[in-house]
């Protein structure tokens, strides 16, 4: 069977775990070891998180770069430089494969149009704020970006 089966591809695009996988065997065939295992061990999170349900593969690499930042923190921390700029290096890998960022000022929009919608007077009001821009940024920003931006507009 192709590897590249309609049945794979999702509106003439291939999905993020067939692109990883075809990534891994041109990191394979130049003989880039460390991209290898970082992309393999990547894969792995993605395919398990397919067997249990869980499709979203932008969520699964967003906590794969999460966790690379944090190990990178606390390599950073236990004076370990050689280890964190492997995380480092891991986890941007990882972002080429996330949608770019949302910029500030498309943040803030997003922002002001929730608190609009949601009619939020004050921070406590900041949690149906907060779900609303997340919905409406779809990944395209950080939690914690959010969240203190959501918090800055409120105050």
């Amino acid at each position: 069977m192709d590897r590249f089966a309609p049945s794979r591809i999702l509106n003439g695009v291939l999905s993020i775990a067939d692109r990883i996988k075809a990534d891994v065997t041109s990191a394979l065939k130049g003989g880039d070891r460390g991209r290898t295992s970082a992309l393999r061990l990547v894969l792995s999170e993605l395919q398990k998180a397919t067997k249990e349900g869980n499709a979203d593969e932008l969520a699964v690499l967003r906590r794969e770069r999460k966790r690379r930042r944090d190990a990178e923190t606390a390599y950073r921390d236990a004076n370990r430089p050689e280890l964190a700029e492997q995380e480092a290096g891991e986890a941007e890998m990882i972002e080429t494969y996330l949608p770019a960022e949302l910029g500030e000022g498309d943040l803030e929009a997003l922002v002001r149009q929730a608190i609009a919608d949601t009619g939020a007077q004050g921070p406590k009001d900041m949690g149906g704020v907060i779900k609303r821009v997340m919905a409406a940024a779809d990944g395209r920003a950080d939690g914690k970006r959010v969240s203190s931006a959501v918090r800055e507009a409120l105050a």
